[in-house]
């Protein structure tokens, strides 16, 4: 339940401080410092969590994901009961991404980094990132869902993946 909360949390404090706040506003400040509370949560329960939860139930696998998108190419289907490699690569680079516009964001505001220009392109350049990367998981997560006969926005929401006849 915890990655459920906190998965659709970060999507609408993203979309939030991306699309509706100003940089110059406190409310994008706060948002930002939510962000980064979440993800240190997050990180936390990947330790201490449920089974499917835990990071060592996904750990990251540039050969699984060679061989996911392998399958993908070829039309194998293989579908997962926990997070996929694909999925797990992009997990880790979602993290590690908030994390670095959260630092950033919050380096700006400090009296050693204020008007100093890298922490606002390193920013700028982590949220152009994070942008390109939720596209690519929101396009992944519809092409893998038709492909495997799982629906796996609602397993997102349910905490339920429901395999198709031949999904699994």
């Amino acid at each position: 339940m915890f990655v459920r909360i906190f998965h659709w949390s970060i999507v609408g404090l993203f979309t939030a401080n991306a699309f509706f706040t100003s940089p110059k506003h406190d409310l994008h400040h706060y948002i930002g410092y939510t962000v980064a509370g979440l993800v240190t949560l997050r990180i936390i329960w990947g330790l201490v969590g449920s089974h499917h939860a835990r990071f060592t139930d996904f750990p990251p696998s540039p050969s699984g994901a060679l061989t996911q998108l392998r399958d993908m190419a070829t039309g194998r289907r293989h579908a997962h009961l926990g997070h996929s490699p694909l999925g797990a690569l992009m997990i880790y680079n979602l993290l590690l991404t908030l994390l670095v516009i959260a630092g950033s964001g919050w380096l700006m505001t400090t009296d050693a980094y204020w008007g100093v220009k890298w922490p606002q392109e390193v920013h700028e350049m982590a949220v152009d990132w994070a942008e390109f990367s939720i596209a690519a998981h929101i396009v992944a997560v519809i092409y893998e869902s038709r492909r495997l006969r799982v629906n796996l926005a609602r397993a997102m929401i349910t905490g339920k993946k429901v395999f198709g006849r031949s999904g699994r």
